[in-house]
């Protein structure tokens, strides 16, 4: 057995690494395999000499984040013991920067290296392609940064679509046009700018058509120009809708594409829009590709779990969707 013997100076850091009731410093035992103690203004780590080493390198990752943040989640303590057993060095570094500030003040920040990534393709490329699973941030931080651009004046119009998949028979009794009929399903991108602009200024911007919000069927024969643009739900595209939409493209603009190639909701024997762009756009100047996985997935770990075990399922049944 090996002992090591951290001293903390900053006792509300050392609170915010335990968490409520010591709900995280339960959590760092039992993934580790180590004890942690509290002693005398430091922390003591028993256990085998490699479990050890990798919990003292988490350790002192989290208390960098610890003082950075009033909180630290579970998903957050999950991630960092996952890229220290990996051997990634300095994880606070690459998760500090801020992508933009709430109407509350509340700063965003990049809570994986895999959304770090997608953050800057989209400050560097005209087109960046998001493929990932729920909860890995692809809208949000899309919103976001559509906030930002367009509160720093580097565009003019926030644009928000998705397909409208659902628009046919089975809302089809819904009243209201095909705005109305779809306005369920673009609702996650509602909630994102009101939280990024705050209520008020967000109904002045959509009264103003400075945010749009629409069906993708809207989009055809536009040209969008000093626009950020954002298409939610890509894989649920076909081909032809794709292509209309990434040729709406105009000078100063940017736009992005998110999506999750495993929940296509396409009729049988028609082709994702969003697979097939990957095929055709591959090595295309100014587009770029970032793929999330279920480490960048931000919600509970039990999300991660479920994915993970789609996707093991998947592997070991030969099954997969080919559309």
């Amino acid at each position: 057995m090996e002992q090591r013997r951290f001293t903390i100076e900053n006792l509300s850091d050392l609170m915010t690494l335990f968490g409520d009731l010591d709900k995280n410093l339960l959590y760092l035992c039992e993934k580790l395999n180590v004890s942690i103690m509290a002693k005398e203004g430091g922390l003591t780590v028993t256990g085998e000499a490699e479990d050890v080493a990798v919990a003292c390198r988490v350790i002192e990752e989290l208390l960098v984040l610890a003082h950075q943040a009033d909180k630290l989640t579970e998903r957050e303590l999950s991630y960092v013991i996952a890229l220290v057993k990996e051997g990634k060095s300095d994880i606070h570094e690459h998760l500090k920067d801020i992508v933009a500030i709430t109407a509350r003040g509340k700063p965003i920040k990049c809570k994986t290296f895999g959304q770090q990534k997608y953050v800057q393709a989209i400050k560097k490329n005209a087109v960046v392609i998001g493929v990932g699973p729920a909860g890995t941030g692809k809208t949000y931080l899309a919103v976001a940064l559509a906030a930002q651009y367009y509160k720093s004046k580097e565009v003019e119009k926030i644009i928000l679509t998705r397909p409208a998949v659902e628009a046919g028979e089975k809302l089809g009794f819904l009243p209201g046009d095909l705005q109305n009929k779809v306005d369920p399903y673009l609702r996650p991108l509602y909630d994102a700018l009101q939280e990024m602009f705050g209520l008020e200024q967000y109904q002045r911007l959509m009264e103003r058509q400075v945010i749009e919000v629409a069906p993708l069927a809207y989009m055809r024969g536009r040209t969008l120009s000093n626009a950020f643009i954002i298409l939610d739900e890509a894989q649920n595209t076909t081909a032809e809708q794709m292509k209309m939409f990434l040729t709406r493209i105009g000078e100063g603009s940017k736009m992005v594409v998110n999506g999750d190639v495993t929940q296509i909701d396409l009729p049988d024997g028609k082709t994702s829009g969003l697979k097939h762009a990957l095929r055709v756009l591959e090595g295309v100047e100014d587009i770029a590709v970032v793929r999330l996985s279920a480490k960048d997935v931000v919600r509970r770990e039990l999300v991660q779990n479920i994915i993970a075990a789609y996707e093991r399922y998947a592997k070991n049944s030969g099954k997969d969707d080919k559309k």
